[in-house]
């Protein structure tokens, strides 16, 4: 791991090199552009970035129209708005149509940590992959970011993106191999456990499996960008390797990437699968690190989780 950059600046200036390509992607956002930095976007291109208020259902309504005219339009706010108050018209305005409308949801997880629980977005990965139609993308880190951006404009129909608020260490090199719908190994030191993680989990799983290799557990770390459509072929192979997998998120480990590992699994029944997120809870407001060590998304918390798993695996 490398410096410390910001996953929502990062964001932004990507939109400013894709809009150098494309004269058809357009930006929305819903008042929160400061936050989102998609200003930058707006002060490069403002005749293509429409600020549409504190209104995110129409922002997504005025989006769907844009890709209906051959736009390439990105919507934009925070996570735990675009998922639920704008659900409805995602569903029946984008994902029913397979518009070409790529929705990206920023502060996600508990990254908007003292704004409390109103604004942090733990169930935001759970609406968004049961629509119809809908892929999701979670970031792990300022590359992914621009490479999950770019993926998502240049490949057609609905998408929602995952962007933590939080500045996080650099995990891949500007070069590292992405590809949507594939999970990508991280560090490979052994077959007593996989480790699947997402998002900004990814930094702490890394950590947790330093601690796991000095007690002699050698584990599997993979960075599983894409949840839906999600690398079956991947996880299978890496269960049927280690026997046991443990899933890491800043979500709820109802419908998330646990959730989806635990369909796959259930299916073939060639592995135990454990999952660290939120425990079907609301979090509280605080400091940001002391939140996720709270509510057991750190990296002691992924070393005991992928010990627990390996003991009843035994």
């Amino acid at each position: 791991m490398t410096g410390v950059v910001s996953m929502r600046e990062a964001f932004g200036r990507a939109l400013v090199e894709l809009g150098k390509e494309n004269e058809r992607l357009v930006v929305l956002d819903a008042d929160v552009s400061n936050s989102t930095r998609t200003r930058i976007f707006g002060e490069a291109f403002p005749s293509r970035f429409f600020n549409c208020g504190v209104a995110e259902q129409n922002m997504v309504g005025i989006a769907a129209g844009l890709a209906t005219m051959g736009f390439v339009p990105v919507a934009s706010s925070f996570a735990f708005l675009l998922s639920l108050r704008a659900a409805e018209q995602v569903r029946t305005s984008i994902a029913y149509p397979r518009l070409n409308v790529k929705l990206a949801g920023g502060y996600c997880g508990l990254s908007d940590a003292k704004d409390g629980p109103t604004h942090q977005s733990i169930m935001d990965i759970a609406v968004m992959r049961s629509m119809p139609n809908v892929g999701v993308v979670c970031a792990s880190d300022a590359v992914t970011v621009r490479q999950a951006l770019g993926a998502v404009v240049n490949s057609k129909g609905p998408w929602y993106l995952r962007i933590s608020r939080a500045e996080v260490p650099t995990i891949f090199p500007e070069d590292a191999p992405f590809v949507l719908g594939k999970a990508r190994m991280v560090r490979d030191l052994g077959n007593d456990c996989l480790i699947l993680a997402t998002g900004t989990a990814v930094t702490d799983a890394l950590e947790a499996q330093e601690m796991l290799n000095m007690r002699g557990i050698r584990t599997k770390l993979a960075e599983v960008h894409t949840i839906k459509p999600l690398d079956r072929d991947f996880i299978l192979q890496g269960a049927k390797e280690t026997g046991a997998i443990v899933t890491v998120e800043e979500h709820s480990i109802i419908g998330g990437l646990g959730g989806a590992v635990s369909e796959v699994i259930a299916e073939s029944g060639c592995a135990r699968v454990l999952r660290v997120g939120l425990k079907d809870t609301f979090a509280e407001s605080g400091d940001y690190e002391r939140l996720r060590k709270a509510y057991g998304l750190d990296a002691e918390s992924i070393n005991r989780a992928v010990q627990l798993c390996l003991s009843a695996k035994t």
